[in-house]
């Protein structure tokens, strides 16, 4: 465990970053950034599956579900447990430019569910996975552009994407 100094410390850094990415914000900079936060969501990796299922591609359907859905059930549960706030609320003044789809911060779901699919399509001979770990990069940082997150949720939902898009793969 952390000595509560360094705890803190880390804390003050997370959040003096998460303050500095707001001079980067720009019009055109939200527009696509508030696109890539929804493609990374639930229901858009959702409707990406039911398409993947209606072209025949049941593999890569079953990946996403396991990978994607296995991460994003995970980190709702660690929310719950650790239920960190979210910056808007943690922040005095601080305003997101997203809505948020609920409380808690600690891991990013977004970006857990989107490393996760990353991984377990990595290796499967379409490039789906680079492709698949470029967008994830993309969803993290725009989590904490958009200010949904600190970003040591978006580290953390990154390493738990690795876990289970790891620990999916033994098992599929």
């Amino acid at each position: 465990m952390l000595p509560m100094k360094t705890f803190e410390a880390l804390l003050a850094w997370d959040e003096a970053v998460l303050l500095r990415v707001r001079r980067w914000h720009r019009p055109v900079l939200t527009k696509v950034f508030r696109a890539v936060t929804h493609l990374g969501d639930a229901p858009s990796l959702t409707f990406v599956g039911l398409v993947l299922l209606a072209a025949g591609a049941q593999g890569l359907a079953w990946w996403l579900l396991l990978g994607a859905g296995g991460a994003a059930v995970v980190a709702q549960g660690l929310k719950r447990v650790l239920k960190r706030r979210r910056p808007n609320h943690g922040i005095a003044g601080f305003e997101a430019l997203v809505g948020n789809p609920d409380a808690f911060s600690f891991p990013s779901g977004h970006t857990a569910a989107t490393v996760a699919l990353a991984v377990v399509w990595a290796g499967q001979g379409n490039g789906l996975g680079a492709l698949a770990a470029g967008f994830a990069a993309w969803v993290g940082v725009s989590r904490v552009y958009l200010g949904a997150h600190y970003p040591l949720d978006v580290m953390a939902g990154g390493a738990l994407g690795l876990a289970v898009g790891a620990a999916a793969r033994l098992l599929g």
